[in-house]
Order: C-alpha cells, then structure tokens, then sequence
C-alpha cells in the first residue's frame, strides 16, 4: 500500500508522518507538494500538522485553495482514503470534505499535552484494528481544535456513526477537563458519510513507538494497512 503526505508551506508534521509510515509501517510513502496535482499513484492520502500557509485567516482556509487539494477531493470522491490530523482536519472542513469547523480553543490558549481519546467507531477503515471502548493516548498540539457543529449536526454525526473518537480522562469517561479545547460533545475525530476522509485533532504519528510516550497511534495506522483486505484498495491516481 502507498501512502501519501502532502506538504505545505507550513506544514511541521509531515516528517513525522513520512517516518511513521515508512520507519515503522515499513509500506511505501511519498511526499506530496501543494503546487502540484499528482497523487503519485497513492492509496491513502495523509494531510499531516503544521501550520498550512501560516494558517493566516484561519486554519486550513488557505490550504483548500492548493492545486494538490484538486486532486485529494476528486480522489475522495471516487472514494479514495483520506486522513487529516490536526492541521489537516482544519483543511478537511474547509474544503467541506467533511462538517463542522474547528475554531479557537475555548481556553484561548495553546494546547500541547498527551490526552486519552476514546474509539467510538471501530467498522472503518481507519480504527477497524480497534475496539469500540478502546482508550488511546496519544499527544495534541493545536491552538484552534476546538469542534464546533451547526445546530443539529452534532446529533446526525452521531445517528450516522460518524464520531470516531471522543476526548475522555485515562478511564473512558467523557468528562469537561478530559476535553482539551472545548470540542462539542468532546469530539475529537470525525469520518465523512462514506467513512473514506477522517480528521482528528490528535496525532496518532506521534504515538508510535514506545519512547515517544505511546505507541497507540499505530493502532490506526496499522487500520490503514489492512483495510484493503477489509474494502480492497481504492483506485489510483
């Protein structure tokens, strides 16, 4: 399976992501450049953390303009797999490959700190290496993660199974000091309606092996590998 991460101006996750793949997942990865339109023949598209642009207007707004975003949302609609973490979930509601938004903390302030999420979902691709209940630590590091849904939304995404993850304290429960930013219903993870894009605001490549705190996040990753045995492999671009 060949993964992709696309850099932008601004991205600082997309190395950590290219490690992850290639270092520990051992599977083919590509980086990919914001002014270009190929997908390089990629199965999974990775829009890693950072800062697109400077994040300027806000985050991810800019992003969605890319020539590379073309081609991720055509390769999202013949239902290629697409994952955005933390910046590249802000690219994803921004380009209304997935609802909501994500503003500022609640607290205004910086958040960068290990958390616990919680798998709410585990029949996509992303998490079927999981279990519903599962408790995952894994790091965050966002000023503006803070879910915010229209009315009525929060209660369609969790009719449609769409919640993948819900911020939680070490034991799995929903609490208001589990939740880092302010997230509606403690969201922290969120799949389309065809569970081909999912966006998170923590960074499950940065949660892959022991010394770097957990080893967690590969769980998803791992989901990612697998999954062409679950739905078989999307179409190249």
């Amino acid at each position: 399976m060949k993964f992709g991460v696309v850099t932008f101006p601004g991205s600082n996750c997309d190395y950590d992501a290219y490690a992850a793949v290639k270092h520990v997942l051992h599977e083919e990865v590509e980086f990919l450049w914001h002014e270009s339109n190929d997908l390089a023949g990629s199965d999974v598209i990775i829009l890693p953390g950072g800062f697109s642009y400077g994040d300027y207007l806000r985050g991810g707004a800019i992003a969605r303009f890319s020539p590379i975003m073309k081609s991720v949302t055509a390769f999202a609609s013949s239902g290629g797999l697409v994952v955005g973490i933390c910046n590249g979930f802000q690219v994803l509601t921004e380009s209304g490959l997935l609802p909501g938004a994500l503003i500022r903390n609640s607290q205004l302030r910086f958040s960068c700190k290990f958390i616990y999420v919680r798998v709410e979902n585990a029949t996509t691709p992303f998490t079927h290496g999981c279990r519903e209940g599962d408790v995952l630590k894994m790091p965050v590091a966002h000023g503006e993660g803070n879910f915010y849904n229209f009315a009525g939304e929060v209660k369609k995404l969790e009719e449609n199974g769409q919640i993948m993850f819900r911020y939680v304290d070490s034991r799995g429960r929903i609490t208001p000091s589990a939740n880092p930013n302010g997230s509606a219903d403690n969201i922290a993870g969120i799949c389309n309606e065809g569970r081909n894009v999912f966006g998170m605001m923590p960074h499950p490549e940065r949660a892959v092996e022991p010394i770097l705190g957990s080893s967690d996040g590969l769980k998803l990753l791992k989901s990612l590998v697998t999954s062409r045995t679950v739905i078989g492999t999307a179409g190249r671009v």
